[in-house]
C-alpha cells in the first residue's frame, strides 16, 4: 500500500464523515482514519438529527452535497417540524434515528466513493516541518504522509468518563481514548482546553409502564431532510416527569457527584444540562420534562432525554424508580460524564485551517462545539477548504447572511468559547434569510460551481426554482374581483374585500394559504395541477413563504448588504494594535489575539466597541 494521501482525516464521526467526503469527492486522495470501522457516524448521545437551528445546518450541509440529510432519512424512524407556532424562519426539521442502520448507511456511502480509503487505527502524532503539517504516525506504527490533514477527533482526545467517584479513560462508554495526539499538536504551539459532556441511561422497553406516559407521534406529511421516502417503520416517543420525590434522591447524591465535589473541572453544554445541574440551578422547580426516545426500529433500547448524568449510577437508578412509569426499571447502563480536549477556534481561519500550522484543519467538537450537526457543517467546510489548499482556489467561506455553518464559523474564530457552544436561531441575526426552506437555494450553486455538487441535483434547484417563480409571478399577476373571493374570505376568518386586487395581496394575509384559497380560485388550482415534480407541497410551501414574507426578507437583505460593506474592508496586517492607544485595553487585547481579516469580523468579538470600529475606520482614512 502506499500511505501518500492529499488528505488524511482524523476521526469517522459526523464531521469527519463529512470532511473526507467532500474532499475525495472534489477529486483529492483522501484517508479516513478510524479506531473503530464499525462506528462510523456513532451518535454517541441521543440517536437523532436536527432540532431547532441544527435542523436547517443538516439541510445547509445537505446543499452543499453532504450527506448528514441523506442518511438521516434513510435511517428515520420518527419526523417531526419543531417550532410550527412560530415564523417559518423558526421551523426547524429534527428526527430520531435507527443508532444502528444510521452507522451502516454512512459506511455504505463512504466506502463507495472514489478517491477515498478507510483505515482502521488510531493516530498518535501529528508530523509538521516548518510549520506546515506533513503527515501522522499511528499507534501500529504506519507513517501517513498527507498535504492536508483534518482533526476530528470528537470527544476521543485524552478522554475520562466519570460516573460517580468512578472514573474510567474512554472517549465513549466502551471505547478507548486517544493518547499523546493533543500533545503532539500544543508543542507546535496550540492551545488547547478541556470541556465536558454527558449523556444519560439507557432504558430496556419491557421494564417501562407506558400508560403512565403521554404520547409524542411523529408526522407524515411531505416534509424531509431531502426528498427521499422514508424507509422504516415510525415510531412514537413518549414523555414524563420528575417530581419533588426524584429530586430529593438526586440532591442526597449531590456530594458525590463529579460536577459538585470537584472532580470535573471542566465546563459542560450550558443548553443541555445535566440532571443534577437542573435541580441545583432550578431549586424551585418542581418537575422537570423528560423525552423517553427509541434507539432503534426493533430494539427495546431507550433513550431518556433530559435525564443527562454523572450521579452515581444507584442515585439515578433510585432516582427513577421514584417516576411511576419506571418503578420497575431494568437499565442497559447508567449515565455518565465524560472530559475531553479542545482547542481554542480563534486559533483558526475561517476556511478552519490553523493560523499557526499550515494545512492543518480542525472541525467538530475538538473546536468546541456540541452537536452532531455542528460537527457535520465544520467538517464539510473543512473538507472543501483541505481539498482547496491541495490543489488551488480561494478558500470557501460562508457568510453570516449565508448560512447557519457560516455563523457557527464565524462566532467560533471571532469569539472563541467558554463553554461548548450550541447553535441557536437566536445567534442568527439573518435568521428570516436562512431558512430551513432555502438552503438548497442559498448554497447548492455555490456547491455546483465548486464541483460537490453534481448536475442532476444542480438541475433538480433550477427546476424548483423555476417552478416557484411562476407560482409567485401568477399571483402577482392575477386579479382578484370582490364578487368571487368575499365568500371564502369570511368562511377562512379575515376581512371581506371592497375593491379588486392582485392575488399576491390575498396570499399575504396570515389566514390565508395557497391551499385553503386554491379551492375557490380556479386559475390557480390549474396552475399548481401543471406542477408534475414530485416535490410540489415543497415548491408550494417555498412560493408561500416568499410571498408571505417578502417585505421582512427585503429588509434583512438591505441591512446584510450594508454590513458586507465591512466585510470589504480588509484590514488583517494594516496595524500594530497593541500601539494604537486610541483604543480600548480590552479592543487593543482582544483585536491583537484574534486578527480579525475583515473590519466587520472585528466588530463582532466581544469587548471591541462600535467606537473602536470607528477608530479604525478614521485609521483607515474611510
Amino acid at each position: 500500500m502506499n500511505f501518500k494521501y492529499d488528505v488524511i482525516v482524523i476521526g469517522a464521526g459526523h464531521a469527519g464523515c463529512e470532511a473526507a467526503a467532500a474532499a475525495a469527492n472534489l477529486g483529492s486522495k483522501t484517508c479516513l482514519i478510524t479506531m473503530d470501522m464499525n462506528k462510523i457516524g456513532q451518535m454517541s448521545c441521543n440517536p437523532a438529527v436536527g432540532g431547532i437551528a441544527k435542523g436547517q445546518i443538516v439541510r445547509e450541509i445537505d446543499a452543499l452535497g453532504g450527506y448528514m440529510g441523506l442518511v438521516t432519512d434513510r435511517t428515520a424512524i420518527q419526523f417531526r417540524m419543531l417550532n410550527r407556532s412560530k415564523g417559518p424562519a423558526m421551523w426547524s426539521p429534527r428526527a430520531q434515528c435507527d443508532r444502528g442502520k444510521f452507522i451502516w448507511a454512512w459506511r455504505e456511502i463512504l466506502e463507495n466513493i472514489p478517491n477515498l480509503h478507510i483505515w482502521q487505527d488510531t493516530v498518535e502524532e501529528l508530523l509538521v516541518e516548518n510549520g506546515e503539517v506533513t503527515g501522522v504516525t499511528t499507534c501500529w506504527g504506519v507513517t501517513f504522509y498527507a498535504k492536508c490533514v483534518i482533526l476530528t477527533a470528537g470527544t476521543f482526545l485524552n478522554g475520562l468518563m466519570h460516573i460517580g467517584h468512578k472514573m474510567l479513560a474512554g472517549g465513549r462508554c466502551a471505547e478507548p481514548a486517544s493518547y499523546n495526539l493533543t500533545e503532539s499538536i500544543t508543542r507546535h504551539g496550540i492551545t488547547a482546553g478541556k470541556m465536558k459532556t454527558g449523556t444519560p441511561v439507557r432504558i430496556d422497553a419491557r421494564s417501562v409502564d407506558f400508560s403512565l406516559m403521554d404520547t409524542q407521534d411523529g408526522e407524515n406529511d411531505f416534509h424531509r431532510f431531502m426528498s427521499e421516502p422514508r424507509q422504516l417503520k415510525q415510531l412514537q416517543c413518549w414523555t414524563c416527569y420528575t417530581n419533588e420525590e426524584v429530586h430529593e434522591v438526586l440532591r442526597s447524591g449531590l456530594a458525590d457527584s463529579p460536577l459538585f465535589n470537584g472532580q470535573i473541572q471542566s465546563i459542560g453544554p450550558r443548553y443541555c444540562p445535566s440532571i443534577e445541574t437542573k435541580i441545583v440551578t432550578f431549586p424551585d422547580k418542581p418537575q422537570h420534562q423528560l423525552f423517553l426516545e427509541p434507539e432503534g426500529e426493533t430494539t427495546n433500547e431507550l433513550y431518556l432525554n433530559g435525564f443527562s448524568s454523572s450521579l452515581p449510577m444507584e442515585i439515578q437508578f433510585a432516582a427513577l424508580k421514584k417516576i411511576p412509569c419506571f418503578k420497575n426499571i431494568v437499565a442497559y447502563r447508567p449515565g455518565y460524564a465524560i472530559e475531553y480536549d479542545f482547542f481554542d477556534p480563534t486559533q483558526l481561519k475561517h476556511s478552519l485551517e490553523s493560523k499557526v500550522v499550515k494545512n492543518l484543519f480542525f472541525a467538530g467538537q475538538v473546536n468546541g462545539t456540541t452537536g452532531y450537526e455542528e460537527a457535520g457543517g465544520q467538517g464539510i467546510i473543512a473538507g472543501i477548504n483541505a481539498h482547496i489548499n491541495c490543489h488551488g482556489g480561494e478558500p470557501f467561506v460562508l457568510g453570516r447572511d449565508e448560512a447557519y455553518i457560516g455563523v457557527l464559523i464565524d462566532d467560533l474564530v471571532t469569539k472563541g468559547v467558554d463553554e461548548p457552544y450550541r447553535m441557536f436561531t437566536s445567534r442568527a441575526e439573518y435568521r428570516i434569510l436562512l431558512r430551513q426552506d432555502d438552503a438548497d437555494m442559498r448554497l447548492t450553486e455555490r456547491a455546483y460551481k465548486l464541483g460537490l455538487v453534481k448536475q442532476d441535483r444542480y438541475d433538480m434547484l433550477i427546476s424548483k426554482r423555476e417552478a416557484v417563480k411562476h407560482i409567485i409571478d401568477f399571483a402577482k399577476g392575477y386579479s382578484i374581483k370582490p364578487d368571487k373571493i368575499n365568500d371564502a374570505l369570511e368562511n377562512l376568518g379575515t376581512s371581506r374585500l371592497v375593491h379588486g386586487c392582485k392575488l399576491v395581496d390575498i396570499l399575504a394575509r396570515p389566514q390565508v394559504s395557497i391551499e385553503n384559497i386554491a379551492p375557490h380560485v380556479s386559475a390557480l388550482k390549474e396552475e399548481l395541477d401543471k406542477i408534475t415534480d414530485p416535490r410540489k407541497e415543497e415548491i408550494i410551501e417555498a412560493a408561500e413563504v416568499l410571498i408571505k414574507y417578502q417585505g421582512y426578507i427585503d429588509r434583512e437583505r438591505t441591512i446584510a448588504d450594508k454590513i458586507h460593506r465591512l466585510e470589504s474592508i480588509k484590514i488583517k496586517g494594516k496595524f500594530d494594535y497593541a500601539s494604537l492607544n486610541s483604543l480600548s485595553t480590552e479592543a487593543r487585547q482582544k483585536l491583537e489575539k484574534i486578527n480579525p481579516e475583515t473590519l466587520a469580523q472585528a466588530s463582532r468579538i466581544p469587548g471591541v466597541s462600535p467606537s473602536d470600529i470607528n477608530v479604525l475606520l478614521v485609521l483607515l482614512g474611510r
